[in-house]
């Protein structure tokens, strides 16, 4: 070997025992175990779950009475129950302490909490806006444990529960600034939401804050939302940026789109006097719901006896066909005791809907409204039943309807707001869901209106009471239209008011209900203090026959139901 040879190979040599040595100084610093690492992962979620009370953020959250994110997580969930996912991702500010160690000595967290935790026994995932560090608007970490969270929910099949103060990660302007580009707004997240919502994996919003941009786009595109009074907000822009927009000046978070704006156009299903009723809200509209639609609706014991007879029900319907009474009254005597949940009050308000039990198996409650534009079905009505009989049918809950209808509305009003359209869009609703309905008709059953919701399943399951009318259009009215000439006629006599009341009182001979069930034209009329006893033996039926097979089919892809 020559000599150039052997200085080389003493030279790599001597770097070997080298490096061999500075790696056995550098190992001398390390813990024998990961000890190091777990007092970090330590240390940065303690600093997650202590709030900064200085930080101008957290002061304003408390100077709006709002609560943070993590006192939201405490009192929604199950104590000790949640468990977060993403714990460690923000920015951390770190300090080193030795050769092959280091400590965090500050840590903004993430603005967006997610995880997993239990409400009344049962898990869900959860996301919660963090308000106090840049309203809401997305960070670095946001998008990808949005993302993450909404195909988690598709995985596991379990509810998600949302809790919307900001934009929950939208973007803002500052976005470009730090990323040095500028960026197309696309929502990656939605298609698994859709997703989520088509297969009956429950989605439920709260607002308790201001709602901006995406963040009012995910709590809107709930199954089942509701906003705390006394400190949401729901808006696609901010008061400044629409007095730059639309010139409105003197606009505040209320103004625009608080509470008594969107609880009344149906934008939010439910308002709630504080953050905590949101809370107990969600909670027992979860109790209604399976978990997806490849289950049924969770069924509990019901002390309500099912044979349990009203004979009040007897009397509410007045003999006086032009007056009115309550049908919430019918509603909470037929359902168990307690049970019944109104969604949506405020909008809507021909139309009453809502879920409820019968003998302890969840159902959804439709029912018209006399007491409002004297039960006429108008567009908004029409929208309220269409969404409810959706959530009904992805969520596998049967469906019982009061029917008392005299038709759609009519009139410059009704035109102008869409009426027949949103009618129509309440019949396709009806013939392409799949759920179990029954009905029971208490009084008027007229036109269109009362033809699709009678009509939308073969062979129909329903009674009547004895109050019963029906018929292609109401006497007040249908009279005028098919006896014009007649009357016109008998006016020139001065006979007309004479003529009308004969007339009237033969048809009221006539619509007799007992001469339709003769010609077997009503399957049965029923004493109406029967009524709990036989729709709580229909949801028994339904229950145990009739959902197996749903169920089955559901899980074989034969039924798709849609929600969006």
């Amino acid at each position: 070997m020559s000599d150039d040879g052997e200085k080389s190979k003493l030279k790599a040599n001597a770097q070997s025992q080298q490096a061999s040595k500075r790696l056995r100084q550098l190992a001398s610093h390390l813990p024998p175990d990961y000890s190091d690492v777990l007092s970090q992962i330590n240390s940065l979620r303690t600093l997650a779950a202590t709030p900064d009370t200085s930080r101008r953020g957290y002061v304003r959250q408390k100077q709006a009475g709002k609560l943070w994110v993590r006192e939201r997580l405490e009192q929604l969930l199950d104590r000790d129950s949640f468990r977060e996912i993403g714990s460690l991702s923000g920015t951390v500010t770190w300090e080193k302490t030795g050769p092959m160690s280091e400590k965090p000595v500050a840590f903004v967290p993430s603005n967006n909490v997610q995880g997993m935790g239990k409400l009344h026994g049962r898990r869900v995932l959860l996301t919660a806006d963090d308000f106090t560090l840049r309203s809401g608007h997305a960070d670095g970490a946001s998008h990808g444990k949005t993302i993450y969270l909404e195909k988690l929910a598709l995985a596991l099949k379990l509810p998600v529960v949302k809790l919307v103060d900001g934009s929950s990660g939208g973007g803002s302007v500052t976005t470009i600034r730090t990323a040095g580009w500028s960026y197309l707004p696309y929502v990656s997240m939605y298609k698994h939401v859709v997703d989520q919502l088509n297969q009956g994996i429950p989605n439920l919003g709260a607002v308790v804050g201001p709602a901006i941009g995406l963040g009012a786009a995910r709590v809107v595109s709930c199954h089942f939302s509701v906003m705390a009074a006394d400190v949401g907000s729901l808006f696609n822009a901010g008061p400044d940026v629409v007095k730059g927009a639309t010139f409105e000046e003197g606009l505040d978070f209320q103004t625009l789109g608080g509470p008594m704006v969107h609880y009344t156009n149906g934008t939010i299903d439910n308002l709630a006097a504080n953050e905590s009723e949101c809370y107990a809200q969600m909670r027992i509209v979860l109790g209604y719901l399976p978990n997806s639609g490849r289950e049924a609706p969770p069924v509990i014991t019901a002390d309500d006896p099912e044979d349990r007879e009203d004979e009040a029900l007897r009397r509410i319907i007045p003999r006086r066909q032009a007056r009115m009474y309550n049908p919430r009254t019918i509603i909470t005597s037929v359902v168990d005791d307690g049970s019944w949940f109104e969604i949506g009050a405020l909008w809507g308000r021909t139309a009453i809907g809502g879920l409820a039990r019968l003998g302890g198996r969840p159902v959804g409650i439709k029912s018209l409204n006399c007491e409002v534009n004297g039960g006429a079905l108008d567009a908004s009505g029409s929208q309220k039943l269409a969404r409810l009989l959706k959530l009904c049918d992805v969520m596998n809950l049967p469906v019982l309807q009061f029917i008392d209808v005299p038709g759609y509305a009519i009139g410059t009003v009704a035109e102008r707001s869409g009426t027949m359209r949103w009618g129509v869009e309440l019949g396709k609703t009806y013939f392409t869901t799949t759920t179990p309905l029954f009905n029971v008709i208490t009084r008027r059953a007229y036109g269109v209106a009362g033809g699709l919701m009678l009509g939308a399943r073969d062979p129909v399951m329903q009674v009547a009471w004895p109050s019963g009318q029906w018929g292609s259009l109401p006497l007040e009215g249908g009279i005028e239209v098919a006896h014009r000439r007649e009357l016109r006629e008998a006016e020139k006599t001065g006979q007309k008011e004479a003529r009308y009341r004969e007339l009237e009182e033969e048809y009221r001979h006539l619509m007799n209900p007992v001469r339709t069930a003769n010609a077997f034209g009503v399957e049965e009329i029923i004493d109406p203090k029967d009524t709990r006893q036989v729709c709580c033996a229909w949801a028994r039926h339904v229950y145990q026959t009739l959902m197996p097979e749903r169920l089955a089919d559901r899980a074989a892809g034969k039924l798709q139901p849609v929600f969006a």
